[in-house]
């Protein structure tokens, strides 16, 4: 990420990761917000509360170096329940 021009935080632990986030987002030119799906796990009311209020940053949620904790079928269960549509 930081080959990108991304500069991040590495955070343990929710108090760690609330500060991280606290800093990020007094960042008046933050847009994304890339959490590990990890971190995101530790503070799942901040991420709701970030995507509830509509407002930038837009969160996004990423696998880390272990890769991914969800099921593989994410995506197409994803779509099926916002859209109604199946995909196979």
């Amino acid at each position: 990420m930081g080959l990108a021009g991304i500069h991040g935080v590495i955070a343990h632990g929710r108090e760690e990761i609330l500060e991280a986030v606290q800093r990020a987002l007094e960042q008046p030119d933050l847009g994304i917000l890339v959490l590990t799906e990890k971190v995101a796990l530790e503070v799942p009311d901040v991420v709701r509360d970030l995507r509830q209020s509509g407002e930038l940053p837009l969160v996004v949620e990423i696998p880390d170096r272990h890769g991914t904790r969800r099921p593989a079928d994410f995506l197409t269960r994803y779509l099926q329940e916002a859209i109604g549509v199946k995909v196979e």
